[in-house]
């Protein structure tokens, strides 16, 4: 046994025991929860259009639209340049917005579609709002084609927080949503 190598002040003993049941056990909480990929329905190809749009008009190609009820409560687009934020991602802007005009409670049960799979913080985000279901177009494994990604898949995030039952649907418009960066 020694002392764990770059921790000076630490005296925890380590041996290959515990790294090896350590490894094991964080590898049985990365279960994820199914992403559904399938013939979108009209209205989720609507809404992601507005999405899209969004991301069209934004500083990088992210866009977001939160709907409840067939009814749009808030759209976002990537602001992190022009607001020098860099929180300021497509579905944050979208969740902030949503906030500031009808309150958290809008926003549990929800749908968020956004342009991109979203990253680990706005999946934090989605999640701790309690918003009932996503849809995204292009994946994080896409998304990674063309920028630098955290590969941490909307799934992955989503199946850590059990407190937060949500429905995940991938590929919605992906296509389009990818050719935005293309004209970057």
């Amino acid at each position: 046994m020694r002392p764990h190598a770059g921790l000076p002040d630490c005296d925890v003993p380590v041996s290959r025991r515990s790294v090896l049941a350590g490894s094991v056990a964080t590898s049985t909480l990365a279960v994820a929860a199914p992403i559904t990929t399938f013939a979108a329905a009209e209205d989720d190809k609507q809404f992601m259009r507005m999405a899209i749009e969004e991301a069209r008009r934004a500083d990088f190609p992210f866009g977001a639209v939160i709907v409840r009820d067939g009814r749009v409560l808030a759209r976002g687009r990537n602001l992190g340049r022009s607001q020098d934020d860099p929180t300021a991602h497509g579905e944050m802007v979208a969740i902030r917005r949503c906030l500031a005009a009808h309150g958290g409670a809008a926003l549990k049960g929800a749908t968020l579609y956004t342009s991109g799979e979203p990253c680990a913080m706005c999946m934090g985000a989605i999640l701790w709002c309690h918003i009932g279901r996503l849809v995204f177009a292009a994946s994080v494994q896409q998304l990674a084609s063309k920028i630098d990604q955290i590969m941490l898949s909307s799934a992955d995030v989503a199946a850590t927080a059990r407190f937060a039952p949500i429905s995940i649907t991938g590929g919605v418009l992906a296509d389009m949503a990818m050719q935005l960066f293309d004209k970057r």
